[in-house]
C-alpha cells in the first residue's frame, strides 16, 4: 500500500509539472438549517418574541389597527406638520410598550432609502415657484411633495416594522384568514413562505455543484450557464409543487387548509388595538380643522 500511494503521488506530481497546478476549488460553507417551524421567522429575524401587551394582541386586531393608522396618516394634510410629530410619538409609545429597542426599528426602516432618494430629488426636479436656500434653487411644490412622501412613507414603514416585530408570519396569515381574506390568496402566501427556504436550499446545492466542477461566473459568456440553472430550478420547483399537491390530495385536501388554533379576540383586545388608529383619527381631524 505505501508503494501504491507513492506511485499515485509521483504521477500527480508529473501531471502538475506538465499541465501546471490544478485550480483549487473552494466550496461554499454549508449553511446551518433552521429548526422546523422556525424556518421563516428565525431565519429572517423579523419577529422578536415577547410577552408585551402588543405581542399578546391577536394578529387580526393588529392588522386592522395598522391599516387604520396608515389610512389616517395618508389622509392627513401635509401642511399639518405638527400632526406627523404626534403620529411619530404614538409609534414611539407603541415601541416602548412592545419593549423593542429603537435601534431595532430604525435599522429595519432603512428599507425605505430608495424612496427617500426619490423624495430628495423632487425639490430640484419639480416645477412652479422656487425658493433659494443655501444658494440652491428649490421648487416650493417639490419641497412640499418631498415632505409629504418622507413623512407619510416613514410613518407607514415604521408601523409595518412594529407589526412584523411583534407578530409571527404564521399569525399574520391566520389573522388575514380571520379577516375573511380570500382563502386562495392566504394559501398561496402560506406556501410561498413555507417553501422559500426550500427553494433557496435547492439553489445553494446547484451552486455547490457548479463550484465543485470549477465553474465561476466571470462575464457575459457565462450567462448561458446561469440561464440554464434558472430553467432547471424552475422545472424542479414545478415538479416539487406537483408532488406536494398530489400528497395533499391523498390526505383529503378539498380546497381549504384546516385551522388548528383559530384566532379570537374579546372586546378589551379590540379596544386596545383601536387606541392607536382612533387617537390618530382625532389628530387628523384637528389637522384639517386648524
Amino acid at each position: 500500500m505505501p508503494a501504491a500511494d507513492a506511485a499515485v503521488t509521483d504521477a500527480a506530481a508529473v501531471t502538475d509539472a506538465v499541465n501546471g497546478p490544478r485550480p483549487r476549488v473552494v466550496l461554499p460553507a454549508p449553511r446551518r438549517r433552521p429548526a422546523a417551524g422556525h424556518a421563516h421567522a428565525g431565519a429572517r429575524g423579523l419577529y422578536r418574541p415577547g410577552d408585551s401587551p402588543v405581542h399578546t394582541l391577536p394578529a387580526h386586531c393588529k392588522l386592522v389597527a395598522v391599516l387604520g393608522f396608515v389610512l389616517v396618516v395618508v389622509a392627513t394634510p401635509r401642511e399639518a406638520v405638527w400632526a406627523f410629530g404626534v403620529y411619530a410619538a404614538l409609534l414611539a409609545a407603541v415601541t416602548a410598550t412592545a419593549r423593542l429597542g429603537p435601534g431595532v426599528v430604525l435599522r429595519r426602516m432603512l428599507i425605505e432609502l430608495p424612496f427617500v432618494t426619490f423624495a430628495l430629488l423632487l425639490p430640484f426636479l419639480a416645477e412652479g415657484p422656487r425658493v433659494t436656500w443655501l444658494g440652491l434653487s428649490l421648487s416650493e411644490s417639490g419641497l412640499w411633495g418631498a415632505w409629504n412622501i418622507l413623512a407619510k412613507g416613514t410613518l407607514g414603514v415604521a408601523a409595518s416594522v412594529l407589526l412584523a416585530a411583534t407578530t409571527g408570519l404564521r399569525e399574520i396569515l391566520l389573522g388575514l384568514e380571520r379577516l375573511r381574506l380570500p382563502s386562495l390568496l392566504v394559501q398561496i402566501a402560506t406556501f410561498m413562505l413555507r417553501y422559500a427556504d426550500v427553494i433557496a436550499d435547492e439553489l445553494r446545492r446547484m451552486r455547490v455543484a457548479r463550484a465543485s466542477r470549477g465553474f465561476t461566473a466571470r462575464g457575459v459568456r457565462h450567462w448561458g450557464v446561469l440561464a440554464r440553472t434558472a430553467g432547471a430550478l424552475f422545472i424542479r420547483c414545478y415538479e416539487r409543487g406537483e408532488r406536494v399537491h398530489l400528497a395533499m390530495l391523498s390526505r383529503g385536501y378539498d380546497g381549504s387548509l384546516p385551522t388548528v388554533d383559530p384566532l379570537t379576540a374579546d372586546r378589551a383586545q379590540w379596544a386596545r388595538a383601536a387606541a392607536l388608529p382612533l387617537t390618530a383619527l382625532v389628530v387628523c381631524v384637528l389637522g384639517w380643522a386648524l
